[in-house]
């Protein structure tokens, strides 16, 4: 197990033990802080190359989708008038 995982661990066995007290309490959290600076060291980060190309290709999508549904919208909007007009015309109703 990871040093961050048995903090963790060493952490609820005192939250079950009703132990520890502020002292502690702050000294885990600045172990905690510690431990998360430490993992974030080693996150592989995407270059701006990469998040301005994911962005980008995002945007397009977006766009596309809006307008493809908003087209299908509007063919179905025009069967669904189209056929409430043909129904009031063979059944003779207003």
């Amino acid at each position: 197990m990871s040093k961050t995982a048995d903090n963790v661990m060493s952490h609820a066995e005192n939250k079950k033990e009703g132990g520890g007290g502020v002292k502690e309490s702050i000294s885990n959290a600045g172990e905690f802080i510690k431990d998360t600076r430490g993992e974030l060291k080693r996150v592989s980060w995407p270059s701006a190359d990469d998040v301005k190309n994911t962005t980008i290709i995002v945007i397009v999508n977006v766009i596309f989708f809006a307008v493809f549904l908003f087209l299908i919208d509007k063919i179905w909007g025009y069967v669904i008038n189209g056929l409430y007009w043909l129904a009031n015309k063979l059944l003779g109703t207003v």
